[in-house]
């Protein structure tokens, strides 16, 4: 792939973005619905400073958009494809498990069955 092909300048924001597993979790939180703040709180058990710090981030990177509801703020995927392309690569990560243990794994290579349940997305 040349240079000019590749899409490392396009992407290396979104996944500089997407490093911050609070994040993702966020973005599983919401799934398909539009969510207030205080459903993806409860979803991801971060602190309310916290979802809205990584929600703003998010916004700013067009991964989240903000809909006023009366008082309400709810907060949705912009497109439901990007929940889709997470579930990818949680496929993928999990088909690719020997790379992950060394990352994440115990002392021994291994993650455990719990682990790799939790790993979920939507």
């Amino acid at each position: 792939m040349s240079e000019a092909s590749c899409p490392a300048r396009l992407l290396s924001p979104i996944f500089k973005v997407l490093a911050e597993p609070n994040r993702l979790a966020i973005l599983c939180a919401l799934g398909t619905e539009c969510r207030p703040v205080t459903d993806i709180i409860h979803a991801t058990k971060l602190p309310q400073t916290n979802v809205s710090f990584h929600l703003r981030i998010l916004r700013e990177a067009g991964l989240v958009r903000a809909e006023r509801r009366g008082s309400f703020v709810y907060y949705c995927l912009p497109d439901p494809e990007l929940l889709a392309i997470l579930q990818s690569f949680q496929a993928w990560a999990g088909a690719h498990t020997p790379m992950l243990t060394l990352v994440e794994g115990d002392g021994n290579n291994n993650i455990s069955p719990t682990k790799r349940r939790t790993r979920s997305c939507g």
